[in-house]
């Protein structure tokens, strides 16, 4: 500001004129960039769709209010995830990444928002399709990419892959169909144990929520009132197989039966952070589990070897990505009330592919694990122990 101030009263002096062109030309876009950055709406209340409801007399609320820096953070932290996903799949095609590999862009809501409506110091676990959470839930870019090409600097040392990720209160990335509710419903019982306030949010996919394990897990969560959010993402299609063709009942929000639940439009992060706070509210006063549906769509097939398009339409995709995609919808909504400016979401756009480059680079410099530490990290803080190989004579070490 002060520098902007010297600059005009220069001006006003009467510079010489090719020089004072130049200063008046400097001191206009400092006065617009000051204006502009101070005209921001520093915050704004939206319009969100009403949720479905079951067995609960009262919802999350119909308006949401989203600040400047909140928007601009899941805007990023979106355009991270997709950027992140894209970067994936060409790096699988390269066969630089190997194995199993399921991608999650068109799902970026999910992640954001339910990550904007609880804590870092609650906990939570989900299935293989995991790269946005271990992003929301502290990991870095460069670790996550490190991990999807078995690097020694992956977030799992190189050893997980794709749908094995883990960080502090994030216990996976789980490659077991549905395997990961019950163990949700372990870390709540935990939470209840210590009596930390903090709660576990489970998810899962429509595909798993028929798993009878699952139904085995709202019960004993429901007697004995743990914590824990169950979270269905539905994405339509269980693999190939659409919801319809493999679900009797397609109201997953209401499949706890003596659960609460609501269903939530997941294309939109404020519906779903709204939607998770009241959940998280609703377990912190002591009244047990609840179930939210989170309704979404991803844009890519179910993992690498799904084209995904064999049994949808590439103009259902098309429409998806045109009416309901979570990155737009959050940038016209900016956009429309002055809380941001193009000049300014490109730079973020800019930023991010940076960012995703640069872990890609490293992903694919970063030496691998070596074998010595492929039985390193079984337990936390314990003694250095032997594991036996896979002949009676080959040893390994496990150092923690």
């Amino acid at each position: 500001m002060q520098k902007m101030l010297t600059i005009i009263s220069n001006v006003l002096r009467g510079s010489a004129s090719r020089n004072g062109a130049q200063v008046v030309s400097e001191a206009t876009s400092m006065v617009v960039a000051s204006r502009s950055y101070a005209d921001f709406t520093p915050e704004a209340t939206f319009d969100i769709k009403k949720v479905d409801l079951h067995r609960l007399e009262e919802g999350p609320p119909l308006t949401a209010t989203l600040t400047r820096e909140e928007g601009l953070k899941y805007y990023r932290t979106m355009q991270t995830i997709r950027r992140m996903e894209l970067k994936s799949d060409q790096l699988y095609k390269q066969k630089i990444i190997r194995g199993f590999c399921h991608l999650s862009d068109g799902q970026e809501a999910c992640a954001v928002g339910v990550e904007g409506g609880i804590t870092l110091s609650d906990h939570l676990i989900t299935a293989y399709r995991a790269h946005g959470y271990t992003l929301t839930r502290g990991g870095t870019v460069r670790e996550i990419m490190a991990e999807l090409t078995g690097r020694r600097g992956g977030i799992a040392k190189g050893k997980g892959g794709s749908m094995h990720m883990y960080t502090k209160n994030f216990y996976g990335g789980n490659g077991i169909v549905g395997a990961q509710v019950p163990l949700g419903a372990g870390v709540a019982l935990a939470c209840k144990y210590l009596g930390n306030d903090q709660l576990c949010v489970s998810l899962y996919g429509d595909g798993a929520a028929n798993q009878g394990q699952i139904f085995e897990t709202y019960n004993m969560s429901s007697l004995w009132k743990l914590p824990i959010i169950f979270i269905c993402e539905n994405n339509q299609y269980g693999m190939g197989t659409s919801v319809e063709r493999s679900a009797a009942s397609t109201e997953y929000y209401k499949r706890g039966d003596y659960i609460p639940g609501i269903r939530v439009d997941g294309m939109d992060v404020l519906c779903v952070r709204e939607a998770t706070k009241f959940a998280a509210d609703h377990c912190r006063s002591g009244k047990g589990p609840i179930l939210m549906e989170l309704q979404t769509y991803r844009y890519h097939g179910h993992s690498m070897s799904d084209p995904g398009v064999s049994y949808r339409t590439r103009e259902e995709i098309q429409e998806v990505r045109s009416k309901s995609d979570p990155i737009s919808m959050l940038k016209d909504r900016m956009l429309s009330n002055n809380m941001a400016s193009i000049e300014e979401l490109k730079e973020i756009d800019i930023a991010v592919r940076k960012e995703i480059e640069d872990a890609a680079q490293f992903a694919t410099t970063d030496p691998e694990p070596p074998l010595d530490d492929l039985c390193s990290h079984i337990y936390a803080n314990d003694q250095p122990f032997e594991v036996r190989g896979a002949t009676p004579w080959t040893k390994l070490t496990s150092t923690s």
